[in-house]
């Protein structure tokens, strides 16, 4: 089996035409042969949150430290980890996260002497500074046994194989522009996770594929998404990773021109035989 993990974020062409920096962070840990490690993250991006590229950076971070952490201590023992993240996934990691993300950010807003918020008691408002680097945070963890899927707030995190498109997690769907953040109070209970056994027959080719929301809603509907999901699966498997990897940053500008105008990002995990 060879493994391939790559990906890109791209402005949006909205943003660039507002001048207004990408918002979206991404990070892969591949830590052996059988391990990795991808998060994606897209920061809000609006007028209350002038710091959510930082938070999107955090988030990526966090979740790679924190599930690298959890591998690092059932080092050996696959099935007890798998036990312990279908039972507390969507608990105690997700709790985990949120904790770790808002101590982070709280050290980042006072190392960098930004405006210290106050409540009306005079005391520091945490939550307003949380606010201020909101963030969603997409995260999956690929072993030999086991796969873990993580979702906080919109994006998407799909499967694809010759069985077809799969959505790992049917994330809550919020009117409007709004979703949920890292940056609300107790954050965690709305974190959705899923996990599943890999069998030892398990056929490939397969592709996994983590994207910020901007991608999704340059479609007019779930359908086109799942088409699109489907050719980069085609294209992978007949013409390599180096040719979709190289031309990705470009695909997915284009993607963003033509539909909704928002940074995308796209991380890739391609497994073949």
């Amino acid at each position: 089996m060879i493994r391939n993990i790559f990906g890109e974020s791209v402005q949006g062409a909205s943003h660039i035409r507002n001048g207004k920096e990408c918002q979206d962070s991404l990070k892969k840990v591949e830590k052996d042969e059988n391990t990795v490690l991808l998060a994606v993250a897209d920061g809000h991006g609006s007028d209350s949150c002038p710091y959510s590229r930082t938070g999107s950076y955090v988030a990526v971070n966090v979740f790679c430290k924190i599930l690298g952490d959890y591998l690092e201590t059932y080092d050996g023992q696959p099935e007890l980890l798998l036990t312990f993240l279908k039972r507390e996934g969507d608990t105690k990691v997700a709790q985990a996260i949120d904790a770790e993300w808002k101590r982070r950010i709280l050290k980042i807003h006072t190392n960098c002497k930004r405006e210290v918020v106050l409540d009306s008691e005079n005391n520091k408002d945490k939550d307003a500074i949380y606010k201020m680097y909101g963030s969603t945070l997409l995260g999956l963890v690929i072993t030999k046994e086991f796969l873990f899927a993580f979702q906080l707030g919109d994006g998407d995190i799909v499967k694809v194989s010759e069985s077809g498109v799969q959505n790992m997690i049917e994330a809550d769907k919020i009117l409007g522009t709004e979703t949920h953040s890292l940056s609300k109070p107790e954050s965690w209970k709305k974190a959705i996770t899923y996990t599943k056994r890999l069998e030892e027959n398990e056929r490939f080719p397969v592709m996994y594929m983590l994207s910020s929301d901007g991608m999704a809603n340059s479609y007019k509907n779930d359908d086109e998404f799942g088409k699109t999901c489907q050719d980069y699966y085609t294209m992978l498997n007949e013409h390599g990773v180096k040719a979709v990897s190289d031309n990705l940053q470009t695909w997915l500008a284009e993607t963003s021109e033509l539909g909704c105008g928002d940074d995308i990002t796209a991380l890739f995990a391609y497994y073949n035989d």
